[in-house]
């Protein structure tokens, strides 16, 4: 789909910082991080909702952000838990509209910081962030 930005990262026409990648999804960083190590996981298939999402790729989404969770916590990011979520159409804050799972690094008693993360929404040092999660999975066996 020429109009997606998504579409545009996965065909490599569109910058990104990719810290994950196979033959069936992609993921990088969100450019407007809620905290440190946000990371979006897309088919590399458009899809532009969870209605037109052909299931295994679900599934191959969720093995992605369970592999980039573990990665979170084992890392320097040392995320004490993540949050993996789908915002699926316009009502649910869908923006892009090519199905995304959000991978989010949590913090025991992050509430302030995340909240503020809502609204600020940056990276200070996405090269770095990147590469912390790149070589987080590097050395995960699976």
């Amino acid at each position: 789909m020429s109009s997606c930005v998504f579409c545009a990262i996965v065909d490599g026409t569109a910058p990104s910082r990719i810290v994950y990648r196979d033959d069936a999804v992609i993921g990088f960083l969100d450019i407007r991080p809620v905290t440190r190590g946000h990371t979006l996981v897309v088919p590399r298939q458009h899809s532009s909702g969870l209605d037109d999402l052909e299931p295994h790729l679900g599934g191959r989404l969720f093995a992605a952000g369970q592999r980039l969770s573990a990665a979170m916590k084992s890392g320097e990011l040392s995320a004490d838990g993540v949050n993996l979520v789908v915002n699926d159409g316009r009502a649910a804050f869908q923006t892009v509209f090519h199905t995304h799972l959000h991978v989010v690094p949590r913090h025991n008693g992050d509430k302030l910081s995340f909240a503020k993360g809502l609204v600020v929404r940056r990276d200070p040092d996405p090269d770095t962030t990147a590469e912390m999660l790149r070589s987080a999975l590097e050395s995960d066996p699976r």
